[in-house]
């Protein structure tokens, strides 16, 4: 078999965090009786380091801890807990700048295998996967397609679910690769725009930012700070259906996410969109903020 090809190289020595304990890459595994393994039953944050200090970091943990509690798992790690595992992880990493971590709870392990949550009876798992990771995508801008796979409704499982059950935005992700572009835009059950299968997606038409209700999409913590910088910027923001029509006629359109930071989008479905002043502006503005906010680590 041929060797797997590591992006960044920093990463082959790296330390993860499972249940109290440091491992390093090739020993870090989890039981096949986890519920992770069984049925995806796990919630996730993703996490960004800038300068010593971890960004926006009370309104992920508070989001995690929220989705755990939404689907009823017991003993959930405090913030306390959480925040003392995620330091004594990046202590042991020599991590401090140009950090992304992916943080997991999964309802932890069974006695047996079965979908009963009434088999798990060893408490939660806490995963800490720190990897030096610059912004994933180009910051030139993205090309996108729209997916022929609908987000999910809440009727059927509610986005504001931080979970691990991420099917459907693969199967989004692989329409995307297979037609060489970045990510893919996927709309709800009504033909609305919800989000891309990774980030939350915005539009600029005549100086207002408009961007889906967090109805299908993810109410993610990226997507809430455009609204407070748009806001200290002076530029209208506002939650609205979005039509494909409105998508295609954008004068501007970014995304969002802890992954991506703020990435304009140039093309969606082979029509073309200027990476314009407004997008600039809150990139700007959202730099200022990584410089400024955070959670200072304690070493």
């Amino acid at each position: 078999m041929k060797k797997p090809n590591i992006p960044n190289p920093l990463n082959e020595n790296i330390l993860i965090y499972i249940d109290g304990e440091l491992y390093s890459r090739d020993e870090a595994k989890i039981s096949v009786f986890d519920s992770l393994a069984q049925g995806g039953d796990g919630v996730w944050e993703g996490l960004r380091v800038y300068n010593g200090k971890v960004f926006l970091l009370d309104e992920h943990l508070q989001r995690l801890q929220d989705s755990a509690r939404a689907m009823a798992f017991s003993a959930i790690p405090s913030t306390e807990e959480i925040k003392s595992a995620l330091f004594k992880t990046l202590e042991a990493n020599k991590m401090r700048d140009g950090v992304h971590i992916r943080l997991t709870l999964s309802r932890g392990k069974k006695v047996t295998s079965g979908m009963s949550p009434h088999w798990n009876q060893y408490g939660s798992t806490l995963i800490i996967l720190p990897e030096w990771k610059p912004p994933v995508f180009d910051s030139k801008g993205v090309r996108l397609i729209t997916s022929s796979i609908r987000r999910n409704p809440p009727g059927c499982l509610d986005s504001k679910i931080h979970h691990n059950n991420l099917i459907n935005n693969i199967l989004a992700k692989i329409e995307a690769n297979l037609a060489g572009v970045d990510d893919a835009v996927m709309l709800d059950l009504q033909g609305f725009v919800a989000e891309t299968n990774a980030t939350n997606i915005f539009f600029i038409k005549k100086g207002k930012v408009k961007t889906p209700f967090p109805d299908a999409c993810t109410p993610g913590i990226t997507r809430k700070l455009i609204f407070k910088l748009s806001k200290e910027l002076g530029i209208p923001c506002e939650e609205k259906r979005i039509s494909m029509a409105e998508m295609y006629s954008a004068d501007e359109a970014f995304i969002t996410g802890t992954m991506g930071e703020i990435t304009p989008v140039i093309d969606i479905d082979g029509r073309q969109i200027s990476s314009g002043e407004i997008t600039l502006k809150l990139q700007n503005q959202f730099y200022q903020k990584t410089r400024e906010m955070g959670v200072k680590l304690p070493f």
